[in-house]
């Protein structure tokens, strides 16, 4: 485990470090040696006014973080020097990076994917179907198709679904979910993903206190993280196939808000 501490919103690997994203007013990114798992440094994240989630960019050197409150990405270098801020003009949640070494940001209340480059140029926009409420995340495929989580339960979704999703945003081509459930076919509240090598997805199932491992047709192939391995709840995810580690965030939540966080770490 990486420590307990105030709620941890990200977690990200970079140039054999691990990075973690916490909720405070300055110090909010923490860097962990990868192998002995210390504490290396604390990285502050300028202007920052709201935390929702982290990637980072091993071809770029960078990490990025989504700010809520203000609408806008926040670009660091490994080492913490500001080097991009930029709006995005809806409500940003989840990040990812892809092949082309893009930023992918999922905008949930439009049903957006918003692609910029590393500099912040808007690139294009993806509107998905009118039945993908409340998008949490978005991965890009090698195929070009899209993997995204959607569902909630702040604006009762009456579904809570993993798919993967044709390259112009127009055609769910899979899917796994419905209403929702703990069966292994259903999810509650999926809200972040990883894909591996053998592009087998992980989805972090919130409500459910577990981590689902997936086939790439999303067929259920195994729970890779049960309850009995968390304090709380899980909500971020980071998988780094060389190593063959899960990071995974185990976060409290009291009273509609977020008290405290700490990361798991697992072999895969």
């Amino acid at each position: 485990m990486l420590p307990e501490g105030p709620p941890v919103h990200g977690v990200t690997s970079l140039a054999d470090e691990v990075f973690l994203l916490r909720n405070k007013e300055q110090d909010q990114l923490e860097v962990y040696d990868a192998t002995t798992y210390r504490l290396q440094r604390c990285l502050s994240v300028p202007n920052c006014r709201g935390i929702i989630d982290m990637t980072s960019c091993e071809h770029y050197l960078c990490v990025y973080v989504s700010d809520d409150m203000d609408k806008c990405i926040h670009r660091l270098d490994s080492q913490g020097k500001a080097a991009a801020q930029w709006p995005i003009n809806d409500e940003p949640v989840g990040l990812s990076v892809n092949r082309a070494h893009n930023l992918l940001v999922t905008c949930w209340l439009v049903r957006k994917i918003k692609e910029f480059s590393t500099h912040g140029d808007l690139l294009r926009e993806i509107k998905l179907p009118d039945d993908v409420i409340m998008l949490l995340h978005a991965i890009q495929l090698t195929s070009g198709q899209f993997l995204v989580c959607h569902g909630s339960l702040l604006q009762n979704d009456p579904v809570h679904r993993v798919c993967v999703i044709s390259a112009d945003g127009r055609q769910i081509d899979h899917s796994l979910g419905g209403q929702p459930g703990s069966d292994t076919d259903e999810c509650n509240v999926p809200c972040q993903l990883a894909v591996d090598q053998n592009e087998c997805v992980y989805v972090v199932d919130r409500n459910n206190r577990r981590v689902k491992l997936l086939s790439p047709t999303l067929g259920y192939i195994r729970d890779v993280v049960t309850s009995n391995s968390l304090k709380c709840r899980p909500n971020e995810l980071c998988l780094v196939t060389q190593a063959g580690r899960l990071y995974v965030t185990d976060v409290e939540r009291k009273d509609d808000k977020y008290t405290a966080g700490r990361v798991v770490v697992f072999s895969v």
